[in-house]
């Protein structure tokens, strides 16, 4: 290999990334903002004589239109659109059902997921599908977003390396391999990896993550303050005990055939029970009941809200069953979709003197009515702390009133645009679901995938297929979609482009990698080994991995051929090595869950170093037990 002497460039761009590091680290400035700098220095100093190759100022901003950074705004929308249809919620619901609602149980179930789809799509894709997905599981099981989306994002990484096509790197592994060959002898030229031959080391690196994190977790990573709970969360249900003396906890009863309840009138049995049936699941149908005079018909079950010894009570009476906890109605009283609401009534309301009955006030409205709180009274038809029960269906409507209703947030929503009523509740989830387009955001996603997966089209076009069909079709306004992006995390990522190509374009990094190398040349095989996956790992974490593998793969063949190791396996050391960017939020994925879960780096610094290691033990011993 040709020596390459050290210019006053390389010393400038090793100043760069120093300064860099020194901005990440101490965050006195926030992390995108310090990136936004880094970019305006290197442009300035670009004009500087000597310092000409730091940087093409006429495509300083080439970033923003980059492969990576077009990927993830076109990732973004395409989750956000997946997520409008409500679909990302049960998926959430099912994960919670299976899995239970502790970290224990969740954050594998998770991981694995999310590991196992990125080794089909590229990893901050299958990261972004699944933010939706893991905010809610935090909402409804109240494990704080910073326990779980860390996890989550270090598992999308790790399932990159899991089949050939789950990284840029290891895409690009087999171009290297035939483009090293034109220079090796015919009895050392490498033969081309297949889809699955790294299959292994990824199974066993998504393992290490998961039980990493299972039994360090409550170490490595950042506690935080359980967020304050919305819809019938802990914090309302102390609320309306305590200006109310309602209880509104959602039970689950189930109705066998033979039950004297069979027949019987909904209005009746409220009133009669001092509860409120507000939902039926009957032969596999859930229906929020919209009639008073609906029938029960049985075996069903029943969603009740009402004093727990007053349902008690009521099952006892008709031979009914009392789940422990919500099954069939978990997905429709879950407190991302349902809850307990305030609604006053203003002056000039066209209800004023009207009763709920008169106006089927939950066909209508969508408002299952709890109480009616006027002046110091609370009138309920549900037996209160201090109130006895009052048929409020029957009451007429006074202005001022305020109403406590229980209530699914999109009927909320909606309401709000019904100048009649004056919502006071503003904690909870202000978006209006479209399941109706689920058809439409499934279809775009399934092109977008099969394009990546069947096709050469590149990525971030595949990735804008899907996410303008959902613009066109309707599931996304445009607006949604520009809200939906993290724009902090594309800033991010563009400004520190051009450092990663100061890094090569000057010759920094070749040097760096030369002289390392030079340094462990006539050591064992393993420990030359053992340099290159290092070497690579730290050019991830100052440059793109795919300029890093393009980089060091011919170096690591050099070296290989030169000590009598095997060439495939040097290489494909450096290509899996590249995915090994943990400690600072430089890679895609971390910069992606950095902003939601109000990460620090110091937290990726604590957490991303332990792995970076277990990830060298790991993916070393697994390169030389496969290979």
């Amino acid at each position: 290999m040709q020596t390459i002497a050290f210019s006053f460039e390389m010393a400038v761009v090793m100043a760069a990334l120093a300064f860099t590091i020194f901005l990440f680290v101490s965050e006195i400035i926030r992390i995108d903002l310090a990136a936004l700098l880094v970019l305006v220095l290197i442009g300035i100093l670009s004009y500087l004589p000597g310092l000409a190759q730091l940087a093409d100022v006429n495509r300083l901003f080439d970033g923003f239109a980059s492969n990576a950074v077009i990927s993830i705004i076109a990732v973004m929308i395409v989750g956000a659109g997946l997520d409008k249809t409500g679909i990302m919620n049960k998926v959430a619901a099912v994960i919670l059902k299976h899995g239970g609602s502790t970290e224990a149980k969740v954050l594998p179930i998770v991981s694995g997921s999310v590991g196992f789809i990125s080794s089909f799509l590229q990893n901050v894709g299958a990261a972004a599908l699944f933010l939706p997905v893991v905010s809610r599981i935090s909402t409804r099981s109240g494990i704080p977003l910073s326990r779980l989306l860390m996890p989550m994002g270090f598992c999308a990484i790790l399932g990159g390396t899991m089949t050939m096509v789950g990284s840029s790197p290891l895409i690009l592994l087999n171009d290297l391999i035939l483009t090293a060959n034109s220079t090796l002898p015919k009895d050392q030229k490498m033969q081309v990896f297949s889809l699955f031959s790294v299959t292994p080391i990824g199974i066993a690196l998504i393992l290490t993550g998961i039980v990493y994190f299972l039994l360090l977790g409550r170490w490595v990573l950042p506690s935080a303050d359980e967020s304050d709970s919305t819809g019938t969360g802990q914090g309302t249900q102390d609320y309306l005990k305590r200006v109310y003396g309602l209880k509104a906890d959602v039970f689950e009863v189930m109705v066998p055939a033979d039950s004297p309840l069979v027949g019987e009138i909904l209005a009746d049995i409220n009133h009669d029970n001092h509860l409120y049936i507000i939902s039926t699941f009957y032969r596999g149908k859930t229906s929020m009941l919209q009639v008073l005079t609906a029938e029960i018909a049985a075996p069903c079950r029943l969603a009740i809200i009402g004093r727990k010894s007053a349902i008690d009570q009521f099952a006892q009476k008709f031979g009914l069953t009392v789940l422990p906890e919500l099954d069939v109605f978990v997905e429709e009283f879950a407190p991302t979709n349902a809850g307990i609401a305030e609604v006053v009534i203003p002056p000039d309301s066209k209800v004023i003197g009207k009763c709920p009955r008169e106006l089927l006030f939950r066909k209508t409205y969508g408002l299952s009515l709890l109480a009616i709180h006027r002046g110091e009274d609370t009138l309920s038809h549900v037996e209160t702390d201090s109130h006895n029960p009052t048929q409020i269906g029957l009451v007429e409507f006074c202005a001022g009133d305020m109403l406590v209703a229980h209530t699914r947030w999109d009927n909320l929503t909606q309401l709000k645009r019904n100048r009649d009523f004056v919502i006071v509740t503003s904690d909870f989830p202000q978006e209006e679901l479209r399941p109706h387009k689920v058809g439409w955001a499934l279809f775009f996603f399934a092109v977008s995938l099969s394009m990546i997966l069947f096709s050469d089209v590149r990525l971030s076009l595949c990735l804008l297929t899907g996410a303008v069909g959902m613009l066109l079709s309707r599931v996304l306004s445009i607006d949604e979609a520009y809200n939906a992006v993290g724009w902090n995390t594309v800033f991010l990522l563009a400004c520190l482009i051009p450092l990663g190509q100061a890094v090569q374009n000057t010759g920094t990094a070749e040097w760096i990698a030369q002289n390392i190398l030079i340094i462990l040349d006539g050591w064992p095989i393993w420990s030359l080994q053992v340099g290159v996956a290092i070497l690579a790992t730290a050019f991830s974490l100052v440059m793109s991995n795919v300029g890093a593998t393009v980089l060091l793969v011919p170096l690591a063949v050099s070296i290989a051929v030169a000590a009598g190791g095997d060439p495939a396996v040097f290489a494909l050391t450096v290509a899996i090595s590249t995915s090994n960017s943990f400690i600072i939020p430089t890679h895609q994925v971390n910069a992606l869950i950095m902003g939601p879960a109000g990460y620090k780096v110091k937290d990726f610094v604590k957490s991303g170093s332990i792995m970076t290691v277990l990830f060298l033990v790991v993916s070393l011993l697994m390169l030389n037990i496969v290979f």
